[in-house]
């Protein structure tokens, strides 16, 4: 058999996306490979297809227990034979996959990194003939990434347990040395590399300086009241407060961060994930291998890490193709905090070092003056000729304004006070505020006193932000988070430079839903609720979230195409035989209840 024609006959696609076959191919033909994919770019598919076509288990290594279970369910409804062995089984549910394994009844095998590192579990497998092992979310590996885990660097191991096996390092996001750490740490066999395109032209980057980040969130929300999305916090604290207040505004809003009871998390990720309209408020604890393909948007109230990491999560959005939202606020305490949180971690040096450079790149990122989505996929090396129309520095251009007077007034102020205090103090002393601090100092006594009293608090952090960003302040976090002049700095005191600052915009251009983009008619509607429905129904027999009975895309082309025969049916994409055989029949009957609206005149015979 082909690789086409598992495509066709158990996915239900007719073709292959990018380079999907050339990436099937080369570990069909025992090759190592990197492949880096963007979300929802149909990485699984490259590891899957091989699994079935090759004798022996496909193995692949996940990180996140918690999410096994339902990539097996997905698979399940495919028709492919798979499991997971991890430490959520009882001992009997493991010896069962095991003895599965044995009987060379299972097709793949999700396993986690410290689980398959456990000398039984690699004694037993490589006792197995295996296909191809599958190393999944592999930047891990990497001190560059954006998210490094011990486990994963013992997985050079696998090359001398399985010699014979070829291996898929895969991956959404790495920048060039994060790719070299992949091929190095997991002892990759001079492999193939696969860097598939970066930029998600359906999504929307938007960023904003940080004002009342809930009054901010709400104007964003409104025009997207039903949809569903995740909102990211940076502490547990704010992730239930944030949760709170939306609930009360009418939003269907659930927590998840780590504080939380374990049964609790899984409930509300069940419910987003089977529930239309949910918003997931939540820490970085919660999205690596969400597949809800209909998250229509994610939202940032602080700033992630790293430009990988924003990536990342926004990736989880759109991933059925379709419009979707990537929305930011962020300010300079998130930048103190952040970087108190590294200084305070038991990291060494240089990985805290790294993580200060990552963040530092992302907060350059958020001040750009030209189209977001090229700085975007600059990062990744990756060029992207002109504008985007779809960031908000393409649909509303910043202004820029000569700033070199204004900043030379903070960076005054900043030298005048001792370089020993927050951006806070610095703009209270420049707008000339009475407070017991600036008293008991005596510093309403400096020269710089009251020399920016014509302009607002929050003018003046987008100074100091901006400053801060061009490298001519930096924060010292050793003394607890001063401002400091760079040597930078010096060139623009003595007005050797003109500074271009940008003009923050107060209120943004929103949105709002476009019900045409659906692409559903008004005279179908009553046909696609029906349809999903009927979905839902299914679904919720079966305890698995309805876009594993068939996405969103799938229905569309159902209402479409109208099929009226399992022929017919069969040619819509995403339908393969084993759905086929087990729903074929449910839908076309409901289907054949709606008939075709007519037009004005027309028969309808």
């Amino acid at each position: 058999m082909l690789p086409v024609d598992v495509l066709r006959d158990i996915y239900g696609y007719d073709e292959f996306r990018g380079q999907q076959l050339a990436i099937i191919t080369a570990a069909c033909e025992g090759r190592d490979s990197l492949v880096l994919m963007p979300t929802g770019g149909g990485k699984s598919i490259c590891y899957q297809i091989p699994a079935l076509l090759c004798p022996g288990l496909g193995i692949v290594v996940s990180p996140l227990i918690a999410l096994m279970h339902d990539q097996v369910d997905a698979l399940r409804q495919l028709g492919i034979a798979a499991a997971f062995l991890n430490s959520s089984q009882s001992a009997a549910e493991q010896q069962f996959v095991m003895d599965e394994i044995e009987a060379g009844k299972l097709d793949l095998l999700y396993v986690a990194p410290e689980r398959i590192l456990q000398e039984q579990t690699l004694d037993f497998l490589s006792g197995q003939t295996c296909s191809i092992i599958a190393i999944d979310e592999a930047h891990c590996v990497s001190a560059w990434g954006h998210d490094f885990r011990q486990d994963y660097l013992a997985l050079d191991q696998l090359r001398i347990r399985f010699p014979d096996t070829p291996r898929m390092a895969l991956t959404a996001t790495a920048d060039e040395r994060t790719r070299t750490d992949i091929v190095q740490c997991l002892a990759l066999e001079k492999p193939l590399r696969f860097v598939a395109g970066f930029d998600r032209p359906n999504i929307r980057y938007s960023v904003q300086p940080k004002g009342d980040s809930k009054t901010q969130l709400l104007e964003f929300l409104l025009p997207r009241r039903g949809d569903a999305g995740i909102v990211y916090c940076l502490s547990r604290k704010s992730v239930d407060a944030t949760a709170v207040w939306l609930t009360k505004r009418g939003f269907a809003a659930l927590p998840y961060h780590a504080g939380l009871p374990s049964r609790t998390r899984t409930t509300h990720q069940e419910r987003f994930l089977r529930e239309d309209g949910i918003i997931i408020v939540a820490t970085i604890a919660f999205g690596m291998g969400i597949d809800k393909p209909d998250v229509r948007f994610v939202a940032h109230l602080d700033l992630p890490k790293s430009v990988e990491a924003y990536y990342q999560e926004t990736g989880r959005a759109g991933r059925d193709g379709e419009s979707a939202e990537a929305w930011m606020v962020y300010g300079l305490q998130d930048v103190v905090r952040l970087t108190q949180m590294m200084n305070q971690s038991q990291a060494e040096e240089q990985q805290k070092r790294i993580e200060q450079d990552k963040l530092n790149a992302l907060l350059g990122w958020c001040e750009v003056t030209r189209c977001r989505r090229a700085a975007l996929l600059a990062y990744f090396g990756e060029d992207y000729p002109g504008d985007c129309g779809n960031c908000d520095v393409c649909l509303t251009p910043p202004v820029t304004w000569d700033g070199t007077e204004s900043a030379q007034k903070l960076l005054s102020c900043v030298y005048r006070t001792g370089q020993r205090f927050g951006a806070g103090h610095v703009i209270d002393v420049l707008r000339g505020a009475s407070t017991d601090k600036i008293k008991r100092l005596r510093h309403d006594r400096l020269s710089t006193f009251a020399i920016g009293a014509d302009h607002s608090a929050v003018w003046w952090r987008s100074v100091a932000r901006q400053l801060i960003v061009q490298g001519f302040l930096y924060v010292d976090h050793e003394r607890y988070g001063g401002l400091r002049l760079t040597d930078r700095s010096r060139g623009l005191l003595r007005g050797d430079m003109t500074l271009l600052l940008r003009e923050d915009i107060d209120k943004p251009k929103l949105r709002k839903k476009d019900p045409a983009k659906t692409g559903i008619a008004a005279s179908d509607v009553a046909l696609w609720d029906a349809l999903r429905a009927r979905r839902k129904q299914l679904a919720d027999e079966q305890g698995v979230p309805p876009y594993l009975v068939f996405h969103d895309a799938t229905l569309m082309e159902m209402v479409r195409l109208r099929p009226s025969s399992s022929e017919e049916l069969l040619s819509v994409s995403g339908v393969g035989q084993t759905k086929l055989e087990r729903y074929g029949e449910l839908f076309i009957d409901l289907i054949g209840t709606y008939p075709v609206a007519t037009s004005p005149g027309e028969t309808g015979s």
